[in-house]
Order: structure tokens, then C-alpha cells, then sequence
């Protein structure tokens, strides 16, 4: 989480510097907003390493050419229930919105409706996305791989095969919802950059070395031979978070026929996405009774400490964005840092967004 002495800016004021600058580097209007909305939303929610963390990366994959900045998606196949798009290295959380847009309706008619999308870029913080679920009365879910680059070793192994893989799930409660947004890996490459590059290390042996020694060094990620990360239940359980991995791949670049087998092309996505409406099977009221009746037991439940009391997942998240839309977002302080250079090219100044 992001440092409580940070400063803190307008959440609006942040969206139209975001939106100004990506468009400064080439990006369509339209799109440019998409991914601004996208950042902003991740920050309120928290999830501070892929929110506006991204941007400068994102402006440099927009000066290179390595995303795409206009056009659309081509239709690969599509049937009323499942859709294959090639994203053609469009801004991913752009390719997201057109892709909910698409399948909300087909699932309001379907009862499901699935869309998988090859060649996306990235598409920054998944539970941003889980939002849109809870409006719509809808049960969604949502999968992510990166072809292109690989970080976790499967279990039992030293060498790279997968990214952290992310799943994520999202449902309507009658009192907010619950947004799953967890990865096969027990920590990110966002996480492990931001360590590395402030000189910290992790409190646990989340990564293995070259050589398949346990290290909480983020280092052994860049060091030759490469280390990896751990898949999700480490070096006892990780078989878990290797299946997870395995799901993930078949749900992104099996179905998309797209994936580590082709020539990588740089950062991007393969996605998956499905949308379930709640009232095509047991109805939403008996989805809510069952469901409320989970979430009051998790809540409900006698804490191992007191001072911690047992959260549903996406609750905090949802409570930040409440108090951080009123009260001004706190921006981790590298973001600032990591934007200087394209403020420099482009005339902008993040600095104008504080409150």
C-alpha cells in the first residue's frame, strides 16, 4: 500500500493529466481517456503498482511503437457466446471497455457470453474491471497472460515459463460486492521492480535464484542467469500455483490459439473474459441469499486477532476508492519520479493535479 505521507492529488485532475500526456504521445482521444479512467480507477482502489505506475511505461510503448495508437480490434470469430478479437497491440484497458460493451448484452440474452482477445497490450489492474460486474448484476471473470516475456518457473523447476498469470472474479453482494483480483505467483513484477529499485527486499523467500535457492531479493530477477519468481504456495505447496498458471494459459492463449508458441512481440496480453448474469440460472434474489449468506459467515467469523477482522475480498478496496474519490488519491512517490522525462518532452506537470 501506498506510504500515508504521500501526497495526495484529485482524482479527476489526474485522469485529464493522464489523458493529456497519452495523447501527447500519440494515442486517439477516445482511447487515451480509457486508459486514463483505467489508472485512476486502480489507485482508488489501491492496487498501486498498476495504476498510474504504468503510465511511463505506457507513454514509452507509445513513442516506440509498440502500442498500437488507433484503430480497432479484428474479429477472428464470432458466435453468439464467443468471440475471439486480435487486439493488434491496441491500449489494452481500451480493448477491455469495447470488450464489456460487446458482451454485457450477449450475456444479458445468452445467460453467458465469452470473449478472448489475442495480441491486446497490457491492460493494467484487473479489478478495475470487476467494477463493471457489480453494476451489471453480473458474475464476471477474467484471466491475463503476457506470451511475450516469462518471470515464474512451473513447480519443481528453475527456468521461466509463465508471467504471474493474474485471475480475477467479481459479484454483486446486497451490500457491495466481492472483486478477486489475485495472481499464480506469490508476488508481481511490479512489486519486484519497486523493491529493486529502492534496495528493499521482500520479508519472505518469495523468489528462487538460477540455481533454485530460496532468496527474498528482487535482485536475483535481473542478475544471468535469471532467477524467477514463486508460483502461488512457494516452495512447499507451489504445485497450486502452478496449476493456477496452467488455467490461466489455456483460458488466454489456448482458446486464442496465441501464445508462448508464436514469436514474442513485446509487453502485452492475451486476455479472457466471461460474463455470467445472474439471472439466467438460479435468479439474482437466490444468488444474493446464498451469497450474502457466505460473505456474513467470512465476515461474522471470530478473528485470529481482534484488531483484524476477517475482509471479503475487494471490500477495502472498495472502501479506499470511496474515501480516496472524496478525500484526494495518494500516488506512490516513484510515480512521480518515473514520469519526469515524458513531463519534460511533453510540457505537462503532474504537480498541477495536488490538492
Amino acid at each position: 500500500m501506498t506510504d500515508t505521507t504521500a501526497p495526495l492529488y484529485r482524482a479527476e485532475a489526474l485522469k485529464d493529466y493522464a489523458s493529456a500526456l497519452l495523447q501527447k504521445a500519440g494515442l486517439a482521444a477516445p482511447m487515451a481517456d480509457s486508459v486514463a479512467r483505467t489508472l485512476v480507477e486502480g489507485d482508488l482502489l489501491g492496487h498501486d503498482t498498476h495504476g498510474f505506475a504504468l503510465l511511463a511505461g505506457y507513454v514509452k510503448e507509445l513513442e516506440s511503437g509498440g502500442m498500437t495508437r488507433e484503430g480497432a480490434p479484428e474479429v477472428l470469430s464470432d458466435r453468439p457466446a464467443a468471440v475471439l478479437w486480435d487486439g493488434k497491440r491496441l491500449p489494452g484497458p481500451w480493448l477491455m471497455e469495447q470488450g464489456m460493451d460487446l458482451l454485457v448484452p450477449r450475456a444479458r440474452e445468452l445467460g453467458t457470453a465469452s470473449l478472448v482477445i489475442r495480441r491486446s497490450h497490457h491492460i493494467a489492474c484487473l479489478a478495475v474491471y470487476m467494477l463493471r460486474a457489480l453494476e451489471e448484476d453480473m458474475l464476471m471473470l477474467l484471466a491475463c497472460s503476457d506470451p511475450n516475456t516469462a518471470s515464474v518457473a512451473p513447480f519443481g523447476g528453475t527456468q521461466a515459463v509463465f508471467t504471474p498469470n493474474p485471475l480475477a472474479m467479481g459479484f454483486p453482494l446486497s451490500q457491495g460486492g466481492v472483486m478477486v483480483d489475485i495472481s499464480a505467483s506469490i508476488t508481481t513484477n511490479g512489486m519486484s521492480n519497486r523493491k529493486r529499485a529502492a534496495g528493499e527486499t521482500f520479508a519472505e523467500d518469495w523468489l528462487i535464484d538460477a540455481a533454485g535457492k530460496p532468496s527474498n531479493n528482487p535482485q536475483v530477477l535481473f542478475d544471468q542467469p535469471p532467477g524467477t519468481l514463486l508460483p502461488v504456495g512457494g516452495l512447499s505447496h507451489g504445485h497450486k500455483g502452478y496449476g493456477m498458471a496452467l488455467l490461466v494459459e489455456t483460458l488466454t492463449a489456448g482458446l486464442a490459439g496465441h501464445g508462448r508458441a508464436d514469436p514474442p512481440e513485446g509487453w502485452g496480453a492475451t486476455v479472457h473474459v466471461t460474463l455470467h448474469d445472474l439471472h439466467a440460472f438460479g435468479g439474482k434474489e437466490a444468488f444474493l441469499r446464498q451469497m450474502d449468506h457466505v460473505a456474513a459467515q467470512c465476515r461474522n467469523n471470530r478473528p485470529i486477532d481482534p484488531a483484524r477482522p476477517v475482509r471479503l475480498p475487494g471490500e477495502g478496496g472498495l472502501k479506499r476508492r470511496d474515501a480516496q474519490s472524496k478525500n484526494g488519491v495518494r500516488l506512490h512517490p516513484s510515480i512521480a519520479r518515473s514520469l519526469q522525462d515524458a513531463e519534460q518532452r511533453h510540457g505537462l506537470r503532474l504537480a498541477q493535479a495536488l490538492l
